[in-house]
């Protein structure tokens, strides 16, 4: 089945379901931070449906975008306010089940607030969507430290002009580690 994802282009779909794909064979579980309405989660639910040993969390606030830094302002993304982005946990959950795929393990919480505790043990894909500066800070420290060897974080908006916040976490993560950035998005193995 082929998502349609109003958020994710066409390529970088593709890009994503392929990654996660190779890494079925990485010991771990899937995990998403920042889901919005599903999109990308109903494509790693999918890629994840057939493998007993994955399981897919999926965290976001539902409660929309949360307040920007500083390191976010861009005149290019005056639309990502506070509050916008909003869909309830309940919606996503529901178009799981539209689809005819296993709900996947949801959290609502703003990642600031998670724990490690909260995130499986072992990671082998995690796709990070958080927009803005502090969300993907925050979901690099949780996710960091539970990859599995030759796990890959894929961070969406690396190079958006207009969530410059997410390219400046990304870097400040990366400049201590041995890691690979790669075309539009951070990906990270």
């Amino acid at each position: 089945m082929v998502w349609k994802n109003d958020q994710v282009s066409e390529t970088e779909t593709e890009n994503i379901i392929e990654i996660a794909k190779k890494c079925l064979e990485v010991p771990g579980d899937f995990v998403e931070l920042g889901c919005y309405k599903g999109d990308t989660s109903l494509m790693l639910a999918e890629v994840v449906q057939n493998d007993a040993s994955k399981t897919l969390f999926i965290y976001d606030s539902f409660e929309g975008l949360p307040k920007k830094s500083e390191k976010d302002n861009s005149p290019l993304g005056e639309n990502f306010k506070e509050g916008e982005l909003l869909v309830t946990k309940r919606e996503v959950k529901e178009r799981f089940l539209r689809a005819g795929l296993k709900v996947p393990v949801i959290k609502k919480a703003w990642f600031s607030d998670l724990e490690t505790q909260d995130l499986p043990d072992k990671i082998a894909f995690a796709f990070l969507d958080g927009d803005f500066y502090e969300s993907i800070k925050d979901s690099l420290k949780l996710v960091g430290n539970k990859m599995s060897e030759g796990g890959i974080v894929i961070v969406h908006d690396y190079n958006n002009p207009a969530l410059p916040g997410v390219k400046k976490a990304v870097d400040e993560w990366i400049s201590t580690r041995k890691l690979q950035v790669l075309e539009s998005c951070a990906i990270i193995s």
